[in-house]
């Protein structure tokens, strides 16, 4: 059930960037011709990737493992160092305060976005795909998933971006 998910939240992915197999063969475009999926970078990719294979996998407070289950900061944590090799810290707070910080309007895919969720700021981490959606483990009795940030509930929580990836 797992793949069946992730298949279709890449091919969703996919069409939201508008990249099929015509446009793959196209040379080269210049960067605001090109889809959202065509200005990745290869980390940013992975760590979408890797994160989408995660997807249904059950919240657990402290749960830093898949088999388990997996909190947001153990979730971010696992996928970025799954995909690249990157060591990010424990919690979502810790996370708040390494990279770059950005604007929300300079938001690219693989970014960290954070709400948020417990009366304090930079209590919940998740993964920005793209197109104002976010990927995340939200919450006891939830399963890591993709929400969009133009939800009133994320809008009100949200806190800030962080790049961790280098040339995003």
């Amino acid at each position: 059930m797992q793949k069946v998910i992730t298949s279709f939240l890449l091919a969703t992915l996919l069409l939201l960037g508008g990249v099929s197999a015509s446009s793959a063969a196209e040379p080269s475009r210049k960067p605001d011709e090109q889809s959202f999926l065509e200005r990745y970078t290869n980390a940013a990719q992975d760590v979408i990737l890797q994160g989408l294979k995660l997807v249904g996998v059950r919240y657990r407070f402290g749960g830093n493992d898949a088999t388990s289950g997996l909190d947001c900061s153990g979730f971010v944590r696992l996928v970025f160092k799954d995909s690249i090799g990157a060591n990010l810290p424990r919690t979502a707070k810790e996370m708040s305060e390494v990279g770059q910080q950005i604007d929300a309007s300079q938001l690219k895919p693989g970014d960290l976005v954070f709400f948020n969720t417990m009366r304090r700021t930079f209590s919940h981490v998740g993964i920005y795909l793209g197109d104002n959606h976010f990927l995340h483990s939200p919450r006891t009795g939830a399963e890591v998933r993709v929400e969009n940030m133009d939800n009133s509930y994320w809008m009100a929580r949200y806190n800030g971006a962080r790049r961790i990836l280098e040339g995003n």
